[in-house]
Formats: C-alpha cells, sequence, structure tokens
C-alpha cells in the first residue's frame, strides 16, 4: 500500500525545533532530551516527518552505543515516512511506545521485546539514606568494569563516569555496589539513573537502595529538575525500591536488539 504524499521527511540539527516536538511528551523524551547537550549531540542523527507545517514524529538514531540506540516518538505514520524515506539505521536497539511496534515491525526484525516502565521521580517523596556511599570518579573505571563484569552495567561507558554522577558502597576495601547516571544533562535539566548493581555476594543489604540514594540527592541538589529512570516490568524487586526511592510509574514502553529487514 502506497503511503500518501502530502507527509514530508527531513534530516534536523535545528536544536530548538527539536526540543519544542520533544517538550510534548518531556518525561517518555528525557533521554533523547539529554541528547541534545554538547558531547551527546555530535553522535545523534535526528529525522522529523510532518504535514501541513506541523512535526508530528520523530526518529533519534545515537550512535554512540554499542548497539546504536533508535527512539521513536509521535505519529505512526509519520514514523513509517521517516523509516520508508529518511532515516532506518542497522543494527539498533529500539525504545518505542505500544503504538509503535507495528511500524517498527514493519522495518525491523527485533530480537525481542521487553516491556519497560519509564519511571519518574517525584522529589516530595523521595527519603534521602544515611548509609555512607563514596563519589567515583574517572580514575575508578577500571574496579567499577570490575563490578559490572560480574552482571551488570550493559550500557556503562567512561564518558558516562566522566560527565555523569556516580557513588558507590566498599567494603574490605572492595567496590561492591554502584549506582549512577546514563546521562546528566544541566542544560536541559534532565537526568537518567542508570548502572545500577551490586555484586551477587554482597546482595539483600540495602547497598543499591543507598547508592541510588546518594545519586538522586547530588542530581537534586544540583538542581535538576527531572530525574528519570527505565526498569523492566518483570524486576519486581528493583520497582519496588525505586518506588521506596519516591519514582512513581509514568508510562510503559517497549525495548529491544533489532536489525532491519530484507526488502
Amino acid at each position: 500500500m502506497s503511503l500518501p504524499s502530502r507527509w514530508h521527511t527531513r534530516i534536523a540539527t535545528d536544536k530548538s525545533a527539536l526540543l519544542a516536538f520533544l517538550e510534548r511528551d518531556r518525561l517518555y523524551a528525557a533521554y533523547a532530551i539529554g541528547d541534545l547537550a554538547p558531547g551527546l549531540f555530535e553522535w545523534s542523527t535526528w529525522a522529523l516527518a510532518g504535514q501541513a507545517g506541523q512535526t508530528q514524529a520523530l526518529v533519534l538514531h545515537f550512535r554512540a552505543l554499542t548497539p546504536p540506540a533508535l527512539f521513536v516518538i509521535g505519529s505512526p505514520e509519520g514514523l513509517a515516512h521517516i523509516l520508508r524515506d529518511c532515516l532506518c539505521p542497522t543494527p539498533v536497539y529500539i525504545t518505542c511506545r505500544s503504538q509503535h511496534l507495528p511500524v517498527t515491525r514493519a522495518f525491523y526484525d527485533w530480537q525481542d521485546t521487553i516491556p519497560m516502565w519509564r519511571m519518574v521521580l517525584q522529589p516530595v517523596q523521595f527519603p534521602p539514606c544515611a548509609t555512607a556511599c563514596i563519589r567515583l570518579q574517572a580514575a575508578d573505571y577500571a574496579r567499577l568494569s570490575a563490578l559490572y563484569a560480574l552482571g551488570g552495567g550493559d550500557a556503562f561507558t567512561l564518558a558516562q563516569l566522566q560527565h555523569g554522577v556516580f557513588y558507590g558502597i566498599e567494603f574490605d576495601g572492595h567496590l561492591v555496589a554502584v549506582a549512577g547516571t546514563h546521562l546528566v544533562s544541566p542544560e536541559y535539566s534532565v537526568a537518567a539513573i542508570g548502572n545500577v548493581f551490586t555484586d551477587p555476594a554482597h546482595r539483600g543489604r540495602g547497598y543499591a537502595r543507598a547508592a541510588t540514594s546518594a545519586v538522586i540527592s547530588s542530581l537534586l541538589q544540583s538542581g535538576i529538575r527531572d530525574i528519570v529512570l527505565n526498569v523492566s516490568q518483570a524486576n519486581e524487586a528493583a520497582i519496588h525500591i525505586y518506588e521506596k526511592l519516591g519514582f512513581a510509574r509514568y508510562c510503559p514502553f517497549f525495548e529491544g536488539s533489532a536489525a532491519r529487514r530484507s526488502p
């Protein structure tokens, strides 16, 4: 079936135009808004679709991760035009809402489709934790990587440590738990919690909650307005911890690895 010709697609570089569209659903688009910041924008390719002079869909290809991320938002019909005519890279790790699944599946073979929650901090409900944590710096990259080698930090990069906020807990001189950020953007007053992990031998002691609390406290003190995180809907234990820290479920979405379908 042919698509109507009234739609117009284009690669976009105007940050103000991109931000204006993303602000329509700021909390779902929080990661994409953060990618407008210097140092991340250079890794990003953006495409817009619209009709009658109104932008109605956006696709972001963020190339600094492996596999690169593909974020979609807006009209499913507009997204179909972008993926057909303008921007359809492969392989990718897709983030989309349920209404976008049919469109993405028309262009991509998903290897997995993981139901997720976007959670958002309610600052008035945040209870600071008194457990002592240490601020981690770039010099801690090697031991952080060693901790994540036990099964965490799938999207962890040195740049996140250099430009983000990370706190850890030590036991007998060894780093046993950590929480950090995927991105922090003072320019757009948004941050995403991530890279939370505890050594399996030290779980059940509240370390993840304490480290995450330290990260949140630092972000709030720096004036960040919106703090978000992603969590699998199947991870009830993590959801419970985040709710105790003042996070609330904002919206469901899906993510997963995908490769472009053969013509």
